[in-house]
């Protein structure tokens, strides 16, 4: 495996890896480029697995063979130091194991529903952190595919994809256009959709019928504000997790990784 000794953070060839702190640069640069990066020899890894193809390796001298057994083919390893890793990404790379990868073309709505039983749809959610999680409990708790408003954040952004320990590699998901009346698309896919909200007259999760739980597609909404009406107007049930000593609400991911557990709570281990 050669290995290309980088001593300058501005150099160009490591252009991929500049600025990466700069979540509104990165957001500009990444998905225009079809790439993103991966944080860390585990998601990297996972990254490959999933038949993402590398550009290029990011690392730190001292952590070189940690990529020994790789087959990189024709991207290009660099390696640098951490101070030079650090001036050129904007902090410190404490994994010592950066890679950009090329993204490949996101699958429809359709497509995605025609091989899933259970979904998540989420709305507005912009945080990466939120984000990540969600697909890491999705992966983790039987959920088949995540389904994202026009608005939502980009899933392979690096925190992203570092949260879900790369999870959003091995979750299918696609973005629903024009939103929310492309709802009714799942529907008419034979889903029928939950709307998650602490309203009080809403139906307690744990009631659900078995024929609401059968092709379940959870919809959730950002931290805070929560679902639009016109998100709830255009779901079927309205549902909530019922709470005690007076919390109204759980953060959208640790909603989610309640609700996915009961909706899946009699599927076979």
């Amino acid at each position: 495996m050669p290995v290309h000794q980088i001593t300058d953070p501005d150099d160009d060839r490591i252009a991929d890896y500049r600025a990466l702190t700069d979540v509104e640069l990165r957001t500009r640069w990444e998905p225009p480029h079809g790439l993103f990066i991966a944080e860390g020899e585990l998601v990297l890894r996972r990254a490959l697995r999933a038949g993402y193809p590398a550009r290029s390796y990011l690392v730190d001298a001292k952590r070189i063979d940690q990529l020994a057994d790789l087959d990189t083919g024709d991207a290009p390893v660099y390696a640098a130091t951490q101070d030079v890793l650090q001036r050129a990404t904007g902090f410190h790379v404490h994994r010592g194991v950066l890679a950009s990868f090329h993204r490949r073309p996101l699958p429809t709505a359709a497509e995605v529903l025609a091989a899933a039983r259970r979904v998540v749809i989420l709305e507005d959610v912009n945080n990466h952190t939120n984000l990540g999680a969600v697909f890491r409990g999705a992966a983790a708790l039987g959920v088949d595919a995540v389904l994202l408003s026009p608005s939502c954040a980009d899933p392979l952004y690096r925190r992203s994809v570092r949260v879900s320990m790369g999870e959003v590699f091995a979750v299918p998901y696609a973005r629903i256009e024009p939103w929310p009346d492309g709802l009714a698309e799942i529907q008419a896919a034979g889903f029928t959709v939950l709307a998650m909200t602490p309203a009080p007259d809403a139906v307690p999760i744990q009631r659900l019928t078995e024929q609401q739980r059968r092709r379940a597609a959870l919809l959730l909404g950002a931290e805070g504000a929560g679902l639009t009406s016109a998100a709830q107007e255009a779901s079927d049930v309205r549902v909530v997790i019922p709470m005690r000593r007076g919390v109204d609400s759980l953060n959208v991911a640790a909603a989610a990784a309640v609700a996915f557990w009961e909706l899946g709570r009699e599927d076979p281990v």
